[in-house]
């Protein structure tokens, strides 16, 4: 049986959606206090420049992949654009959607896993997902899904954790591993599910894998952008053909 990574430790490939949708269920409640706190506000901040990143013009339509509790979808909404919301965890998805709402507008909503989109071929001329990839089974699988999703001349835009310059990684780790399961605990009721998550982030692919992913799901002029000292990074490439 194929086996994958949940955090540090090796699972089965069929159980790791299941364990990632039991994370989200658990802290959902308090995600959005949790981003603040551990990440001091900031990551307010990466979103805003992700979204100035992908360039989204009024009447466009954008789909937001792992949407969660929907902060890049409402940024979009408000720049004009057409927007669906799409995430395998259907409680996340729906306090995105009362969020959405409660700001005023309305997006379609779609329960789904990223690796099988429920969309019609180019059918978008933005695909983001923010702070999701990570936590999907085939990444592969999912970025291909993306890029077949794309109009030509779309772009997706991938807003993740990433590799921290080196000389920061030990009080990166120390805060990390440590800090955020006790903060985890405290906050929401749940250390494992904040390990897990720190877990996640070393296992995930670098800057430069990961645009080199994007590359062979058919994306073209890829490039990347380090915040936070490359702790978090945005990648954006172009379907052209």
């Amino acid at each position: 049986m194929a086996e994958t990574h949940f955090g540090f430790e090796r699972v089965a490939e069929a159980d790791k959606a299941r364990r990632v949708g039991e994370v989200f269920d658990s802290v959902a409640r308090r995600y959005d206090l949790m981003n603040d706190l551990m990440s001091l506000g900031l990551h307010r901040l990466w979103k805003a420049f992700a979204v100035q990143v992908a360039r989204v013009r009024s009447g466009e339509r954008v789909l937001d992949v792992a949407s969660g509790s929907g902060d890049l979808a409402r940024a979009f909404a408000a720049r004009g654009a057409e927007v669906c919301m799409t995430d395998i965890n259907g409680e996340m998805l729906g306090r995105g959607r009362d969020r959405m709402a409660d700001a005023g507008r309305l997006a379609p909503a779609v329960q789904c896993d990223a690796e099988r989109l429920p969309f019609r071929s180019a059918s978008f001329d933005c695909v983001s997902v923010g702070f999701g990839l990570r936590n999907m089974t085939r990444k592969e699988a999912a970025l291909a899904e993306m890029a077949r999703v794309l109009k030509p001349g779309g772009r997706l835009l991938v807003l993740e954790f990433s590799q921290i310059w080196k000389p920061l990684q030990k009080p990166y780790d120390l805060y990390s591993l440590h800090v955020l399961p006790w903060l985890g605990a405290r906050v929401a009721g749940d250390a494992a599910a904040y390990r897990y998550l720190a877990e996640s982030i070393r296992m995930h692919p670098d800057q430069v894998s990961l645009a080199a992913m994007l590359e062979r799901a058919g994306l073209e002029q890829v490039e990347y952008f380090n915040l936070a000292a490359g702790a978090v990074a945005v990648h954006r490439g172009y379907k052209l053909g």
